[in-house]
């Protein structure tokens, strides 16, 4: 069975430690796991092929599982290691040559990782040392108050492009462009999912390594909130001021991922690897990938952006209050009438700006951190960027299982722990909140019930209380299970857009929407998220977001109109949540 099964013998009889040898032909570390390996008896711990063969630890609770495929003369190995998180972990920090053949048998793309030091780093120093001129994007999360989210993600060297308008797809490859036609039935995200399939990845690489996160690859980019036409039958009266796609993704297979638990950073240079490959060339080349992010990494932070000064201009209103008035009272005269229960109304507010749209993320970032923080730049002609930093999401997938968060109802932060309690008492016992929210949570069990598993959607957390930097919100937690034969993009044809952004019935408040609004939304109140290679899905509603455009930064705010809605408040509170971000891009002119 050649020299591997020497190796794998003696693991049995000396525990752990004596796999080191085997591990390291296709791991360059491993740190020892304060336990011994048991391999499994008779005939159960032999697979088909006589070189393989498994080991495993004694059950116990706490324990997690880890797979190693290891190629050796005496041909592919597989480990399955358990790792104990009270003892040092089985850690690898590098994909070798060997370990990658064996993965390439496997799938289409191999995701190729090397792990870098980190502990002078953070996600916006490395994003400042890899921006150029190309698309990139940055995704970060603040979780509850200021627990921060385990993973920053920073994409650049995007493969390909992805811009979608209403009747095809231009995907732009290395300086060439093609367009996709789309044809009766198919939409943006029909193509997007044909692009993902090109790349079947290997086995979900948290297998090998648990500490991997489910994202390493896939398509980043935006939806906007008029894509509805291309899932519902609804009008098309209102007018196209600001001209931007309908979506604009970004398929990424170079990336780096920090940990901010684990205080480290992952690069990952994903390989295409179809039949017929060449697979030390495309080793080579992902390895080359790696290098050159490296070097960045390790380079110099660049002279940061002059900020520009204040520039002294306010907002621009596209509407004015006599006409958003107005419009509340119709939505209210449709809720009196039983159209609807309620619709959520919004206005755009505009600005010129200097100031680096970096630097302006920068400064939201401090001022509203939040669970989904982004900062997506698609470049262009003019420059296409957004900046947001958004409390709720819109649907996620992992592994198979659909969940949304719905949000509804708000109470400031208070000053103290106490005020902070009365606030949520006061919350909590609110009727009005109370009604909405069971009727976004209504919405939401509807949406998940439409592609999952009869039986499966179920509400876990149901009337919690989540603290923010300055806000604190009601919020539920729907889940399901995916029915086998549906995928992420039949579960974000399904949601989308979220009851929190148009209304209920979703469908007649996106009627009375298009009727009374007058132009179209745009990215606002749409999505935004990934795709990954790997199936998995996570994306947030597009809301206290800045478009900019060229040198023009665009704000859009909403009020939820029921029954007894006042307008003059309702027009109020637009206001105040659009100005609010104005604050980011002063910060950005004057300097941080």
């Amino acid at each position: 069975m050649g020299r591997g099964a020497a190796s794998l013998n003696a693991c049995g009889q000396v525990g752990l430690a004596g796999c080191a040898a085997v591990i390291r032909r296709g791991y360059r570390s491993l740190r020892r796991v304060g336990a011994r390996a048991v391999p499994e008896t008779s005939g159960a711990g032999f697979h088909k092929r006589a070189h393989e063969r498994v080991f495993s630890f004694p059950a116990q609770e706490g324990w997690h599982r880890g797979t190693f495929n290891v190629s050796s003369p005496g041909g592919d190995e597989t480990f399955f290691i358990g790792m104990n998180p009270k003892d040092e972990e089985v850690l690898v920090d590098h994909l070798t040559r060997e370990a990658f053949y064996a993965l390439a048998q496997q799938g289409v793309l191999v995701p190729v990782y090397r792990e870098l030091p980190a502990d002078l780093e953070t996600p916006v120093s490395v994003y400042l040392k890899l921006r150029g001129d190309a698309p990139s994007f940055l995704l970060e999360s603040v979780e509850k108050a200021e627990q921060v989210g385990r993973y920053s993600i920073l994409g650049v060297n995007a493969r390909r492009r992805l811009v979608a308008y209403a009747d095809a797809v231009d995907v732009f490859d290395n300086g060439h462009s093609r367009r996709i036609p789309l044809e009766e039935g198919r939409d943006a995200l029909h193509v997007v999912r044909d692009e993902l399939a090109r790349y079947q990845p290997v086995a979900p690489l948290h297998t090998v390594r648990h500490d991997i996160p489910r994202f390493y690859g896939g398509a980043v980019g935006y939806v906007a909130y008029d894509m509805v036409r291309a899932f519902e039958r609804l009008p098309a009266t209102a007018r196209d001021e600001l001209g931007t796609p309908l979506a604009s993704f970004l398929i990424t297979d170079t990336l780096l991922i920090f940990d901010h638990v684990r205080h480290r950073l992952l690069a990952f240079a994903n390989a295409h690897v179809p039949p017929g490959t060449d697979l030390d060339a495309a080793y080579d080349e992902a390895v080359a990938r790696l290098d050159a992010l490296e070097a960045r990494v390790r380079a110099p932070l660049p002279p940061l952006p002059a900020p520009p000064g204040r520039s002294g201009e306010d907002f621009r209103l596209h509407t004015t209050q006599a006409h958003f008035e107005a419009a509340v009272r119709r939505a209210k005269e449709y809720i009196a009438a039983g159209d609807i229960f309620q619709v959520v109304l919004s206005q755009r507010l505009s600005r010129r700006t200097l100031a680096d749209p970096f630097s302006i993320y920068r400064a939201l970032r401090r001022l509203n951190p939040s669970p989904y923080m982004f900062y997506l730049d698609f470049g262009g002609d003019p420059r296409l960027a957004l900046i947001g930093s958004s409390p709720e999401m819109l649907v996620r997938l992992q592994d198979g299982v659909a969940e949304t968060h719905p949000i509804a109802g708000t109470r400031p932060r208070g000053r103290t722990e106490e005020e902070d309690k009365a606030l949520e008492t006061e919350l909590l016992g609110d009727p009005k909140e109370r009604a909405e929210h069971v009727m976004l949570v209504d919405l939401g069990r509807n949406d998940l019930g439409r592609v999952c598993v009869p039986g499966t959607v179920r509400v876990p957390d149901f009337f919690t209380i989540e603290r923010y930097s300055h806000v604190m919100h009601i919020v539920s937690r729907v889940v399901g299970v995916l029915r086998p034969e549906k995928d992420a993009f039949d579960l974000f044809r399904a949601t989308f857009p979220a009851g929190t952004v148009s209304g209920a019935p979703k469908v007649r408040a996106m009627e009375i929407i298009e009727e009374l609004e007058g132009v179209r939304r745009g990215p606002y109140a749409g999505a935004v998220g990934y795709f990954g290679f790997n199936g998995n899905m996570d994306t947030c509603i597009t809301i206290r977001t800045i478009l900019m455009l060229g040198d023009t930064a665009y704000v859009q705010a909403g009020a939820g109109v029921v029954a007894d809605s006042d307008p003059t408040r309702e027009w109020e509170e637009t206001l105040h949540k659009g100005r609010a971000l104005g604050v980011a891009i002063e910060m950005a002119e004057q300097g941080l």
